[in-house]
């Protein structure tokens, strides 16, 4: 189920994905039918434009600022702070300064 990531050892998931400039870089830690699991690095200046989701979204910030845009609503998380996106509402995130998150969907 799980890849990119050793098994039976201790991590920092924000260690598993690196800054790249102008970029936003993901490593994908599980996808099947049920849930996918997602490290991101959002370089500062970085987003990702608004969409919808088949499943609920939480997001959880790692480490850096992002602003999360959920419907109407703005959002500015920092490293530990947690956001849940409900399926099919329509939503953004922008890199306020480089920013790592993980992003678990569960359909």
């Amino acid at each position: 189920m799980y890849k990119n990531i050793e098994k039976q050892c201790s991590v920092r998931l924000k260690e598993l994905v690196d800054y790249q400039q102008g970029q936003i870089i993901s490593r994908t830690l599980v996808q099947n039918e049920k849930m996918s699991m997602t490290l991101f690095a959002f370089d500062k200046g970085e987003e990702i434009a608004s969409h919808a989701a088949g499943g609920d979204a939480m997001v959880t910030v790692l480490e850096g600022k992002g602003k999360f845009t959920v419907g109407s609503d703005e959002f500015f998380l920092s490293e530990g702070e947690t956001l849940i996106m409900p399926k099919d509402i329509p939503h953004a995130v922008f890199g306020q300064e480089q920013c790592k998150m993980q992003l678990i969907v569960s359909f």
